[in-house]
């Protein structure tokens, strides 16, 4: 594991730090282009400094606050055509293709990739990684799932692992549990980066302000817990879940169970409809012991609203690694109850609960949620620190391209 602004090393040795801003300041800013896969994820997005998200090819490029260095990341390809630039629709990432590395390396001098390889083997990330070496291209990689939450079987994912992490020059994770399983299983130290807000500034601070206004009635308020289903991701343990949840709040006076899931999955004609939990579920409504709501996908306007009408946000896992939608709970003040797998206890403050693969001890789910009945703790984080924590990651970001490329 190394800390904020370490450098990742080979060798397991303890590695470099990265130079303070201070010796950066004086030093003519130096321009550095990073093919990012993907650029305009909400995450690649909230590396960037501030006040220059992803620029556009041939547009302005995004200073960093040191003032050594001038980050720009390529938009990403439209997979329909990739001469034009797609800044919403990204999938599947064209810069995968080591024909396109060999087709655009004059145009990008660093290669970070995030995420987006789930349909890659491992022999076409071995091309891949083959084409960026012959190119000279530095290749970062973010270790966000160690465990990919869309896959059953864990095979697959540790084969693309087992390319991508030997062979990256530099790695970047989002906690210190990630670090040091990459550091047992691959001898690689990574640098540790905090996960950046989710949520825009300005919705942020007007439902953090919202909620402080309305705190004195919470004592006689309704206490609204929430299951959200969407499409029913492999890593989630539904049935299991949901009776806990339904014992726990059994006896807890105003506690709402509220439900939700996508149409895909709950109604029949769903391509991924599963009629037992559907039938489960619509008993329980039946019966009055749960707030079911079925709907397409939420955009971020509804998805915030939705978080923010929460008490507690309840992640059904058995697995996984990282969490977005705990940070977005995180900016709204929204706690959050988090399964014992992964490393979402390592991420932020959450209350836990036992589950895993071995299954879910449902005494631990009911304590935790009778815990954060009667204590309403807040694990919200504030605008200012979300602020200065993303130009801190910015800046990470910024002096690692710089240092590769030296």
């Amino acid at each position: 594991m190394t800390s904020l602004l370490s450098q990742s090393g080979r060798d397991g040795s303890a590695s470099e730090k990265l130079p303070h801003r201070a010796s950066l300041a004086a030093a003519e800013p130096q321009s550095v282009r990073v093919a990012s896969v993907p650029a305009s994820h909400v995450y690649v997005r909230h590396i960037s400094p501030i006040d220059g998200d992803v620029a556009q090819p041939g547009g302005p490029a995004a200073a960093s606050r040191d003032g050594g260095v001038r980050v720009t990341r390529l938009a990403d390809p439209d997979p329909d055509d990739p001469s034009r630039s797609a800044l919403q629709r990204w999938w599947p990432p064209v810069m995968l293709d080591a024909e396109w590395v060999r087709g655009h390396a004059d145009e990008f001098d660093v290669f970070h990739l995030q995420f987006g390889f789930d349909a890659r083997t491992p022999e076409q990330l071995r091309d891949l990684v083959d084409e960026l070496r012959r190119a000279g291209k530095p290749l970062v990689y973010t270790v966000h799932d160690l465990r990919n939450p869309h896959h059953e079987n864990r095979a697959e994912h540790d084969a693309q692992l087992d390319v991508l992490v030997p062979a990256a020059d530099a790695i970047i994770t989002l906690t210190d549990g990630a670090a040091y399983e990459i550091k047992r299983r691959w001898a690689r130290r990574a640098i540790v980066l905090p996960h950046p807000h989710v949520v825009d500034f300005e919705t942020m601070h007007h439902i953090q302000r919202a909620r402080i206004d309305i705190q004195h009635d919470r004592d006689h308020a309704e206490y609204r817990i929430g299951l959200h289903l969407k499409s029913l991701r492999a890593n989630m343990n539904p049935i299991p879940v949901i009776g806990a949840l339904l014992d726990a709040i059994n006896g807890l006076p105003n506690a709402v169970l509220q439900i939700d899931g996508h149409r895909d999955l709950l109604e029949p004609t769903g391509p991924r409809y599963d009629a037992g939990l559907a039938d489960l579920l619509r008993e329980e409504a039946a019966a009055g012991r749960i707030d079911l709501r079925i709907h397409d996908y939420f955009d971020d306007a509804h998805l915030w609203q939705y978080l923010a009408s929460l008490d507690l946000s309840v992640l059904p896992y058995r697995f996984g690694t990282h969490s977005g939608w705990l940070e977005a709970c995180r900016d709204l003040g929204t706690a959050v109850l988090a399964p014992t797998c992964g490393y979402y206890r390592d991420q932020a403050p959450v209350m836990l609960y036992l589950h895993d693969d071995d299954g879910l001890d449902a005494d631990s789910l009911g304590c935790a949620v009778a815990r954060a009945y009667y204590d309403r703790p807040s694990f919200s984080i504030t605008v200012d620190e979300r602020r200065r924590q993303r130009e801190a990651v910015s800046d990470a970001h910024a002096a690692l391209y710089r240092d590769l490329l030296r």
